[in-house]
């Protein structure tokens, strides 16, 4: 079982970037891909961002494409998520995960059944 913490959460105005990490406790996390995913207040958890273990594949949902872009160094065992131009319906806390299934997968989920290790969590807050 992996660790993994979430940083770089806070309260920003609307229009800002903001760049959110998730730090791996172990080597394994580098076979497997990493998910973000955000849960606002009220609401069920929802998909953002998937990369696969090498980076090579990645997924975005529909509502932050253009404007978010996932991220990774093995090397680091850190995965990024950089979000750009944030509006108020970005406020959410955002979780990271990792990938349940077989090692060095190319395929990338949206679905947070497919993740086993979850960190804490990071509070982002857009003020308008």
């Amino acid at each position: 079982q992996v660790q993994l913490v979430e940083s770089g959460g806070g309260l920003v105005q609307a229009g800002v970037s903001l760049r959110l990490s998730c730090a791996a406790s172990l080597p394994m996390f580098s076979r497997h891909g990493l998910g973000w995913f955000r849960q606002a207040a009220g609401k069920e958890r929802e998909f953002v961002a998937a990369i696969s273990w090498n980076g090579a594949s990645t997924d975005y949902a529909d509502s932050v494409k253009g404007r978010i872009t996932i991220s990774r160094d093995n090397s680091r065992r850190t995965v990024w998520l950089q979000m750009n131009r944030l509006t108020p319906q970005d406020t959410a806390i955002y979780y990271c995960a990792a990938q349940r299934g077989p090692e060095f997968s190319d395929s990338v989920s949206p679905r947070p059944t497919d993740y086993g290790d979850w960190g804490q969590g990071t509070q982002v807050t857009v003020s308008s």
